[in-house]
């Protein structure tokens, strides 16, 4: 398994149990209250950054459990990561697309927060799938 295959492990890894632990705390915060209600905007902010910070020392632990990996990417690196973040990063602008049309449609900021978070998870999702499924079997020839 090369070094980028498997920080995109990693990354999947992250991302599933950051948003699924962020809406676990959100739905528990609920108390019989409608969801917008709800207290979510530091559940939201700690688990966007405990991501990122699960992410990088994971990523730390890999190197220094196997510090002779190589760190150069070859072309298929290259490619992969590529096709990976294009897959991922429609939802990103399927995100800020529906955000914005919520904005204008006068819609609760939870909702707005949360569609971005959601889309933000989807993308990360998406295209470290995409990079991992890329890795068992072989490019795409378009």
């Amino acid at each position: 398994m090369t070094l980028e295959q498997r920080r995109a492990w990693i990354r999947l890894v992250v991302t599933v149990a950051a948003y699924g632990g962020y809406v676990a705390v959100v739905l528990g915060r609920t108390g019989g209250r409608p969801l917008t209600e709800a207290p979510y905007a530091a559940a939201l902010l700690w688990s966007i950054g405990a991501a990122i910070v699960a992410t990088i020392v994971a990523e730390v632990v890999i190197g220094a459990v196997n510090p002779k990996a190589s760190l150069v990417k070859d072309v298929r690196d290259r490619e992969i990561g590529r096709l990976g973040d294009h897959v991922g990063q429609s939802f990103v602008v399927i995100g800020a697309v529906a955000a914005m049309l919520m904005a204008v449609a006068g819609w609760d900021r939870f909702w707005i927060a949360n569609v971005i978070y959601l889309c933000f998870a989807l993308s990360s999702l998406l295209g470290n799938v995409t990079k991992v499924v890329v890795y068992g079997g072989s490019l795409p020839r378009w």
